[in-house]
């Protein structure tokens, strides 16, 4: 039995970050159903390319939907809010991901739900919050990290502003509505009061600023990119040059530091007063630095890697292919085949939440709509009301 066996959530959410946060819920056996207007092709990354599984079906959509039902329901029309409170009776929480000032338009927060379920949690997902200045603003990851200052921390210094590789924002968002949905569903569960739940792309953004802002907040000092993706305070910590290329060490506890030094064949290394602690290293980075790359260029990575395991905290510098076909990855459960009605099957990175006994669900990403008829007459929907709502474009 899956944790989240049992738990209903109505999920209204589009594109990147809601879908990655609900998905978590479906992977620990959640009942997530994905409500998607029937009119306007539903969740908008149905469509988004460049690569598809079949015409209209995206690679991108499948990412963020495994383990997920569809619904489809016009929630602007009368009948299609009828159709959500009836949901919301049987449902615990409602998980939404849109524009700060939708939620209440669509009749998706508390005061409009409760009388339908007390319990009823309604957590909310915008760009900027649902109130204040910018609840009306459109908003998107790219966005939130030029303006928390990501882009001034990567990259290497003179080099033009650099956003982080991969959405970041969009998915520690997406957790955070997934940890703030959990959070107001054991309240409701003890009390039997639900509530809203809010958090934003802006605010996830702003706190995963977190030492850095508190540095700055109390000493005034603005951290900047440093040369070899360098920590600001830790060293060694950065990339040094191999034989054949670079690796990352992370000599982040003291312990770490004689450690290296023994494998590099350098003890005297260790005792060396400038070199001593982080504080003696961190003044003599440069030197350090110049010594290191030094040693490491005697063997090529993988040697050093092999040398260093379990003992001195490296890794390799992996492309995204090398990453995903790293015998760590493939030889232990880190990756999932799911069934595809056209092309047999596809691959995703598995869940990384593990739950020991437990065969992690693998239901790939619904068709718009492919559960709606099912979930209409689990409402007690006869088969002429339903062929009502669809005549109509309700459902």
């Amino acid at each position: 039995m899956l944790p989240l066996d049992g738990v209903r959530v109505l999920a209204v959410e589009q594109y990147g970050a809601g879908p990655f946060g609900t998905m978590f819920l479906a992977d620990q056996g959640a009942e997530v159903i994905k409500i998607e207007n029937p009119n306007d092709g539903g969740d908008m990354s149905r469509a988004v390319g460049p690569y598809f599984f079949a015409p209209g079906d995206s690679e991108f959509f499948h990412s963020l939907n495994r383990n997920k039902k569809s619904l489809t329901l016009d929630l602007g029309r009368p009948e299609g809010q009828s159709v959500l409170h009836d949901l919301v009776c049987g449902a615990d929480a409602i998980a939404s991901n849109l524009r700060g000032d939708v939620p209440a338009k669509l009749g998706l927060v508390y005061e409009h739900l409760k009388g339908a379920n007390s319990k009823i949690v309604c957590a909310h997902l915008s760009a900027y919050g649902r109130t204040g200045p910018r609840a009306s603003w459109p908003g998107f990851d790219y966005l939130m990290q030029a303006e928390t200052g990501y882009f001034s921390l990567t990259g290497e210094p003179g080099a033009p502003p650099a956003r982080f590789g991969l959405s970041v924002v969009d998915l520690m968002s997406g957790l955070g509505l997934a940890y703030a949905l959990l959070a107001a569903l054991t309240a409701a569960r003890a009390t039997g009061a639900g509530r809203d739940i809010d958090v934003s792309l802006f605010d996830i953004a702003l706190a995963n600023t977190n030492y850095l802002a508190t540095w700055y907040l109390n000493e005034g000092v603005v951290t900047g990119r440093l040369p070899r993706s360098a920590h600001p305070a830790l060293t060694p910590c950065q990339l040094y040059r191999t034989r054949d290329g670079w690796i990352y060490i992370m000599c982040n506890k003291e312990k770490f530091w004689p450690a290296l030094c023994a494998k590099l064949g350098r003890p005297e290394w260790s005792e060396d007063a400038r070199y001593r602690r982080f504080p003696d290293r961190l003044k003599h980075r440069d030197a350090l630095t110049e010594m290191l790359d030094r040693e490491l260029q005697r063997r090529t990575t993988a040697e050093w890697l092999a040398l260093f395991a379990g003992v001195v905290p490296a890794a390799p510098i992996n492309d995204l292919a090398q990453a995903l076909d790293n015998p760590f990855v493939t030889g232990h459960g880190r990756l999932q085949t799911l069934p595809h009605a056209a092309r047999g099957s596809y691959r995703m990175v598995a869940s990384p939440v593990r739950c020991a006994g437990e065969t992690p669900p693998a239901r790939p990403a619904p068709a718009l709509g492919e559960h709606t008829d099912a979930l209409l007459r689990e409402l007690g929907y006869d088969e002429a009301r339903i062929r009502v709502l669809k005549d109509s474009k309700v459902v």
